[in-house]
């Protein structure tokens, strides 16, 4: 199995301007170096906004053709989230973009009920794992975080991604969970945030980071702006899965 090159950006997000936003992210696209994978934050194009009947686009709007656009131009697939409008409902979607045209796409599970998100956005019910040279990737959400049922591998995944707009007064649970999520499941985890600050005066530190299977960091964004990339050794994964099977232990759930 081949090594997986994976770069995130951790930047600000300009609030409510979609087009300074991809503006901003092309720009640091067109740079990056050769990778098979390409992560954005969440709403990359807003910020984590509530204004889902203003903010929001379609499928086919420009922010989903710019995705198109920018993974055609550098060979990579290209995820983040933004706000979808499909069948009258206003979704936290993360779109997963390849280089041919062809998407998948995760709704975020866990909706941020202490910021209201759940009174503006339907929950998706369904988890994603798509494949990439072979490995086997989750994407997820920001606050799925919090949440090690939905996030549980089970040996269906090799890599458990989160795309965030996590505040810099949480950090320490950003820092914590990432590395919980990584050492329960046996799998890289990368985590993706922002820095800055929103339109609604909240801050946010960044601290993107990847993740080994054990726990360590292999890469660490702190609080700099910028492209920041990391290959991925599968042989690596697979011979601590063998010399430490815990997952064969692990318990036996469905979800409803």
């Amino acid at each position: 199995m081949q090594d997986l090159i994976t770069t995130f950006i951790q930047d600000q997000i300009e609030w409510h301007d979609p087009e300074a936003n991809r503006q901003r992210f092309e720009g640091l696209i067109s740079s990056a170096p050769q990778s098979d994978l390409i992560l954005l934050p969440e709403m990359f194009n807003t910020g984590f906004s509530l204004d889902s009947s203003r903010q929001a686009e379609s499928m086919t709007g420009e922010s989903v053709q710019w995705l198109t656009r920018m993974a055609r131009q550098s060979g990579a697939v290209i995820a983040g989230s933004l706000i979808i409008e499909a069948d009258d409902r206003f979704y936290n979607r993360l779109i997963w973009m390849r280089p041919d045209g062809s998407f998948a796409y995760y709704d975020k599970r866990h909706l941020f009920r202490m910021a209201d998100e759940h009174h503006h956005y339907t929950a998706g019910a369904e988890r994603l794992v798509v494949n990439l040279k072979g490995w086997r990737i989750c994407p997820l959400i920001c606050y799925d975080l919090r949440f090690p049922v939905w996030s549980r591998n089970n040996s269906h995944y090799d890599l458990l991604l989160y795309v965030a707009n996590w505040p810099e007064r949480r950090r320490l649970h950003w820092q914590s969970l990432l590395k919980a999520r990584a050492i329960e499941n046996i799998c890289y985890v990368v985590g993706v945030n922002r820095v800055g600050v929103d339109g609604n005066e909240i801050a946010y530190s960044g601290d993107s980071v990847v993740i080994s299977p054990q726990g360590e960091e292999l890469l660490s964004a702190g609080s700099e702006a910028g492209l920041f990339t990391q290959s991925l050794n599968y042989a690596a994964l697979t011979e601590y899965r063998q010399s430490f099977p815990a997952h064969l232990d692990a318990d036996h759930f469905s979800l409803n």
